[in-house]
């Protein structure tokens, strides 16, 4: 697969790599904590060809400048000025994990902008900074890194807790890159981010077509919870991989591909 050259937007706020037809159908794939645009490039050669299809670095990650402060609200308002510096019209966007909540966010904020949008592997609440799994969950992850170790010590073992069964090689050695690359300033800032999300109350508000895509195996974002959330959502879809764990695309990138590459098929129909 060859590589994409990575881009700059014209502000030079924002990196991205992309793939496909600038004229086309813009779909704008958004990476989680551990996360980097090239952890979408099988995605983008598997949908350039009928989409623009592009991946960002969240801000602070990769060639992206970092936000003087990092919330939910305000890294949804960044994603709105990356998609006006591209001039995405209506577009289709993938959020995985912190991506799919900055997804729900922007949603809220611009809820005529989108085509559709897929939340893979994500949640509509993190919870209240007291809550016992929400701290110990925190200090799981922050833990190591105060008492010494580095991203690049801890990207082996953390993507190993994130997967499920019989991962792609290929695909955790990317995993294994993507964690390694994460600059510790902005890994703390994104997890400390989480804290206080709740977009439940607005769920019902959607109003495009969305597609809930969960992992059987995944500990961040379970499954059954991701089935409820659905259930919430006018005319969501719902799909779980079996096996599966956090990083679906990653993992199990043939299986995340026909999901995506379905619904992706009924909603341009549609349009």
């Amino acid at each position: 697969m060859s590589q994409p050259a990575p881009m700059i937007t014209k502000d030079g706020r924002f990196a991205y790599e992309a793939a496909g037809d600038p004229g086309a159908i813009p779909l704008i794939f958004l990476h989680g904590i551990g996360g980097a645009a090239r952890a979408w490039r099988r995605q983008l050669a598997t949908f350039g060809e009928r989409f623009h299809a592009i991946a960002w670095d969240m801000p602070g990650y990769g060639g992206s400048a970092p936000l003087a402060s990092v919330s939910i609200t305000a890294l949804a308002e960044a994603l709105q000025q990356f998609i006006e510096q591209l001039g995405a019209t209506r577009p289709i966007l993938v959020g995985h994990s912190i991506g799919g909540m900055i997804v729900q966010k922007w949603l809220v904020q611009f809820p005529k902008l989108a085509r559709a949008i897929v939340l893979a592997q994500t949640s509509p609440a993190f919870g209240k900074a007291d809550g016992d799994w929400q701290k110990s969950f925190i200090a799981a992850r922050l833990g190591p890194l105060d008492r010494g170790e580095t991203m690049t010590s801890l990207a082996p073992s953390l993507v190993k807790e994130l997967v499920g069964d019989d991962p792609d090689p290929k695909g955790m050695e990317l995993a294994r890159e993507c964690m390694a690359s994460v600059p510790e300033a902005s890994y703390r800032a994104m997890m400390l981010a989480l804290i206080g999300f709740d977009q439940r109350s607005t769920l019902g508000n959607i109003p495009v077509p969305t597609l809930l895509l969960s992992g059987s195996k995944d500990n961040n974002a379970p499954a059954p919870m991701m089935a409820k959330t659905a259930t919430y959502i006018p005319g969501a879809e719902y799909v779980e991989l079996a096996g599966v764990g956090h990083l679906a695309n990653l993992e199990r990138p043939d299986a995340f591909d026909e999901a995506l590459g379905r619904f992706l098929n009924s909603v341009t129909t549609k349009a």
